[in-house]
């Protein structure tokens, strides 16, 4: 079976929170980066987390970390792009450092979606909502991907849009999706879950 590299989005600014490193933020005694790779690291065979900053605290986790290539905190898209040449297996699958509740079946979803459409690109959805950061694609697309972004293209709908895509639905586990992307959204899910 191909061999899929997990790749840990904690790239952005995280200008929803005060500007503070988002997946470093503890939830329930932990940082939320911990929850997220608790449930994602057995679904793949490598770990790698694009970070921007707070680049030691990252690598304490034990997986490799890697910076956008382009300046500027330019998006998913840039993380994406640099995970896909860093990867060491043919397939690439994306979670955001902010969603401790993924789906402990999102890759074996994704995968069996991509397989059965031929697709270049698998990304789940709940209902009418696609989840365009919770993708799996093929490393072979980086230079595809790079030149959308010489382009001074950023937006992930866009470069989709230029892809086979298969949109996998989730509907019944639409709660994994929740991200944390406030402080108050932080202390309602401590409170709630």
């Amino acid at each position: 079976m191909t061999k899929i590299t997990g790749l840990v989005l904690a790239g952005g600014r995280g200008s929803r929170m005060g500007s503070v490193d988002k997946g470093l933020q503890l939830f329930r005694g932990r940082p939320m980066v911990a929850h997220v790779l608790e449930r994602f690291a057995p679904q793949v065979d490598e770990i790698v987390i694009n970070a921007n900053r707070s680049l030691d605290e990252y690598a304490s986790f034990g997986h490799r970390v890697v910076p956008d290539a382009i300046d500027g905190f330019a998006g998913p898209l840039a993380g994406l792009h640099i995970g896909m040449t860093h990867a060491t297996h043919p397939l690439v699958v994306t979670t955001p450092c902010d969603s401790p509740f993924l789906p402990l079946d999102l890759i074996a979803r994704l995968r069996a979606a991509m397989e059965k459409d031929d697709a270049d690109l698998a990304v789940a959805k709940t209902f009418d909502q696609p989840h365009p950061v919770f993708c799996l694609t093929k490393a072979s697309l980086a230079p595809h991907l790079q030149a959308f972004l010489e382009s001074g293209q950023r937006k992930i709908d866009k470069w989709y849009a230029s892809l086979k895509v298969a949109e996998v639905p989730f509907d019944d586990e639409e709660a994994a999706f929740s991200n944390i992307n406030t402080i108050e959204e932080l202390k309602s899910f401590e409170q709630s879950h």
